[in-house]
């Protein structure tokens, strides 16, 4: 190999290492929804949505059906968390909501029935 060669060979190293490392590292910044955008990505996902009077009673109720999943890091889950409450920490990237697709559908079980409150 010559020593252009060697030296695109290189670059192109660098370069793929800075995009992989730009794509997994960027902050997913979400966009501003309205409610018509949640009423149609329930209606699409086949969710029901409930109000919060609907889950407030639900909770005191000590409903077994309801799954409340705090989604901050372990640390900030271990300083104070809504009773009942389990953790299931979520970076905001893009790669990392890819990466632990497969965990999250292993720890939210095969029941479909279930309330699930995301925080």
């Amino acid at each position: 190999m010559t020593g252009r060669g060697k030296a695109l060979l290189a670059l192109a190293a660098v370069a793929s290492t800075a995009l992989a490392l730009w794509l997994t590292n960027r902050a997913v910044t979400p966009k501003e929804y309205t409610w018509n955008d949640v009423v149609a990505d329930a209606r699409k996902g086949g969710y029901r949505l409930v109000t919060t009077d609907e889950l407030w009673e639900r909770y005191h109720k000590g409903s077994k059906d309801l799954l409340l999943v705090d989604t901050r890091q372990e640390w900030e889950y271990r300083t104070g968390h809504i009773d009942g409450a389990v953790n299931f920490p979520m970076e905001p990237t893009g790669w990392a909501r890819w990466r632990k697709r497969g965990p999250m559908e292993t720890f939210l079980g095969p029941d479909k029935e279930r309330g699930i409150v995301f925080y």
